[in-house]
């Protein structure tokens, strides 16, 4: 990562009704990532080092975990042309059976300023994919707890 601040960058962050520990192995359990019409494989281990690819019906994308430390936070550098659009992912304990959930996403690089108008489409969807995940997140540990 470089010293330069980012070409961009924007935050969000949701609670979710669950434990850390819960939603930290539903949220890197790569099968339950749901973004159609997306579809994402993992290469090893949700750890440091492994590679997502990401398929879109006219692209193919490239990611590298970067840094992970278990049941808290993540790194994820989404490599673009000459830029990179990072998300930290940070899960934060509230309570025994709550969790917020904070995204950073930042763009960086020699070419992330040709890149900046696309990053409107991300400041609007992004709260939505959040809360999303964190409804996704509840409903698997309620179905956890009832069965």
């Amino acid at each position: 990562m470089s010293s330069t601040a980012p070409a961009w960058q924007f935050q969000y962050s949701t609670d979710c009704r669950a434990p850390q520990n819960f939603a930290w192995r539903y949220w890197t359990n790569i099968a339950n990532w749901n973004d159609p019409p997306a579809t994402f494989r993992l290469d090893g281990p949700f750890a440091a080092g492994s590679q997502i690819t990401t398929n879109l019906p006219d692209q193919t994308l490239h990611s590298v975990i970067r840094e992970v430390i278990p049941d808290a936070e993540a790194i994820i550098d989404l490599q673009l042309p000459d830029a990179v659009l990072t998300f930290h992912w940070t899960l934060e304990r509230l309570a025994d059976d709550r969790t917020r959930i904070t995204q950073r996403l930042e763009l960086s690089g020699a070419n992330a300023n040709s890149l900046l108008p696309h990053s409107g489409v991300l400041e609007q969807t992004t709260p939505g994919g959040m809360k999303k995940l964190a409804a996704a997140i509840e409903q698997a540990y309620q179905d956890s707890a009832n069965s």
